[in-house]
């Protein structure tokens, strides 16, 4: 797989600072649920990285990709997706951004 996207292709990312302290169990166990959401049908290019930059106050990013908008879409209303979502992401992340691209026409 190439590192560009063509076609339908759709690269999800998201940049995220957690509530939960360095190196805490806390922190460990969220990545590792979050690390889950790979298995989901469609996922492609799954990777959980670590931000080493002091220029933004975020401390991680989770990037994806997609074959077209369909598995997206599939990704995005599976109902894994759905409760990491509602469970973990949304009581433990203290600040995120989240971006979606395609290829430039």
């Amino acid at each position: 797989m190439s590192d560009k996207l063509s076609g339908e292709r759709i690269r999800h990312m998201a940049v995220f600072r957690l509530k939960h302290q360095a190196g805490s169990a806390e922190e460990a166990d969220f990545l590792a649920a979050l690390e889950k959401l790979s298995a989901i049908d469609g996922v492609e290019a799954f990777q959980v990285v670590r931000e080493v930059s002091p220029k933004n106050g975020f401390d991680y990013a989770v990037t994806m990709e997609f074959a077209n908008r369909d598995a997206y879409e599939g990704y995005n209303n599976h109902p894994d997706h759905v409760a990491f979502v509602e469970g973990r992401w949304v009581p433990e992340v203290d600040e995120f951004m989240e971006v979606d691209f395609a290829e430039r026409a």
